[in-house]
């Protein structure tokens, strides 16, 4: 495609956590289809600057910022320096996640708290202060990553779980506050991603879990970076316009109900 013709050319993204995994795919993603990108980070800075180079490397610009989203002057801080830099936005990718897995009965205050201010209390107060300068630019779009723990009973996953049932009800609610303003509001659940930190957990956890995953998965594979980044990818997009607080599941087919 000439630059002329790609879908996001002259846009403007954000993708929080965007320095490895699903937030790098998505970045490349966008930048690969016309779009500038601000590139994310809360404690790891190399791997986010190598995001970026590979941006700049297709004729894009790119923005590293750090921002901890866990902290409201972080997210101010974020949203500032975009509008400064870079003139505006018009995509805003709310990817950034984190959590504390234990059981309910032994959750604590301080990993309840930290799980829910990175996952959803963030997601909120960053479409705050996203929104504005979308309206100025006659619109955009917002989606939040979320997980099938939102609706399934995960083990040791209750923080993160309650966490994404907030981010999609915040996805429903912004999608009609939002629509309006002709801002498109909806939300990715992906099952088990094939990322490094996976490949980690189960070369140190659970050797059995990526098998395990695959065998249970109809499409024969799991969900990897890129799988999330096309659907990302194109609900950002004008073809994806009445397409409005939806959450979309990729999952290759493992949590449909199957015979037991």
């Amino acid at each position: 495609m000439t630059p002329s013709t790609l879908p996001f050319a002259n846009r403007i993204a954000l993708v929080t956590g965007s320095g490895r995994g699903i937030g790098k795919a998505i970045a490349l993603r966008l930048a690969a289809d016309g779009a500038d990108v601000v590139i994310n980070f809360h404690r790891n800075q190399a791997p986010a600057e190598e995001v970026a180079a590979q941006i700049r490397a297709l004729g894009r610009r790119a923005l590293v910022v750090k921002a901890n989203v866990s902290k409201i002057e972080d997210i101010d801080s974020l949203f500032e320096t975009v509008g400064r830099e870079m003139g505006g936005l018009d995509i805003f990718v709310n990817n950034a996640a984190s959590g504390f897995n234990r059981p309910a009965v032994q959750q604590k205050v301080t990993g309840w708290d930290w799980t829910m201010n990175v996952n959803a209390r963030a997601f909120l107060f960053a479409a705050q202060r996203a929104a504005p300068m979308m309206i100025e630019r006659g619109g955009g779009a917002i989606v939040a990553i979320s997980s099938p723990g939102s609706v399934r009973v995960l083990p040791e996953y209750i923080a993160v779980g309650a966490s994404k049932a907030a981010l999609e009800a915040l996805t429903r609610y912004l999608a009609v506050e939002l629509a309006p303003h002709k801002i498109v509001v909806n939300a990715v659940s992906p099952s088990l991603v094939e990322t490094d930190a996976l490949k980690h957990f189960a070369t140190m956890g659970d050797p059995e879990i990526i098998p395990r995953a695959v065998a249970h998965t109809p499409a024969g594979r799991l969900v990897t970076p890129e799988d999330v980044a096309g659907v990302v990818a194109f609900l950002c997009s004008p073809a994806a316009f009445m397409i409005r607080g939806q959450v979309i599941v990729v999952d290759g087919g493992i949590t449909l109900p199957t015979p037991v």
